[in-house]
């Protein structure tokens, strides 16, 4: 488990606008927006690299650079993580099948590529056990150009990891573009939040060098 500090909810600024929505019916929500990945889908192809992996280490990378993503429920108490890992969906095309694959982020695409496709490929179970708090849960749907996605809720109200969701990635006007969507815990995350990542995720992607990572 990744190291984490409790938050001191009196004095937490954000201490009512957790509670405000700790307790709601549905306290997630999901924004689909599109991001334009043609400089970032170039480098990937250019690797001879899983776009799937490629795209789950940047969602994830970028996303830990926002605080708000890092917050998560144990135990009672709200934690702040110092680093959130990866899980992500690997389908198994001969059973059509599917397993979730829990692998630590590391520094670099380049390291994350490789080691990733290893678990993915050695794991033979399609589930290994509950996710822990400390991940980020990436799935992509590369069948589907869609402009909206929702996701199945466990009934949990504390689980507060957020969801990674992309569809199949399209051609407009000479730039390649991918439905992305995200799902979140309002206790900790705004649209303010939302827009801050995705801005930083579309920055990233267009200034990503795979012979620099």
């Amino acid at each position: 488990m990744n190291t984490f500090r409790k938050i001191d909810m009196d004095t937490w600024p954000r201490a009512a606008h957790c509670r405000a929505f700790r307790d709601s019916l549905l306290p997630s929500y999901c924004v689909t927006v599109e991001l334009d990945i043609t400089h970032f889908l170039a480098q990937v192809r250019a690797q001879g690299w899983s776009f799937t992996l490629a795209m789950t280490y940047a969602a994830c990378h970028c996303a830990n650079d926002i605080e708000a993503f890092r917050y998560r429920f144990l135990d009672g108490d709200v934690v702040l993580y110092d680093r959130i890992d990866a899980a992500f969906i690997w389908l198994n095309p001969e059973t059509e099948l599917f397993k979730v694959v829990n692998v630590p982020l590391g520094d670099t695409m380049r390291a994350f590529i490789p080691l990733a496709a290893r678990t993915a490929q050695e794991q033979k179970e399609y589930f290994t056990g509950p996710l822990g708090n400390d991940v980020f849960q990436c799935s992509a749907m590369p069948w589907v150009r869609y402009t909206h996605v929702s996701h199945t809720e466990s009934g949990k109200k504390g689980n507060a990891a957020a969801l990674f969701n992309w569809g199949k990635y399209f051609t407009r006007h000479g730039r390649t573009l991918l439905p992305f969507s995200i799902q979140a815990h309002h206790s900790f995350v705004d649209g303010l939040h939302v827009g801050r990542l995705v801005e930083h995720l579309q920055n990233w992607l267009d200034a990503f060098d795979a012979e620099k990572d």
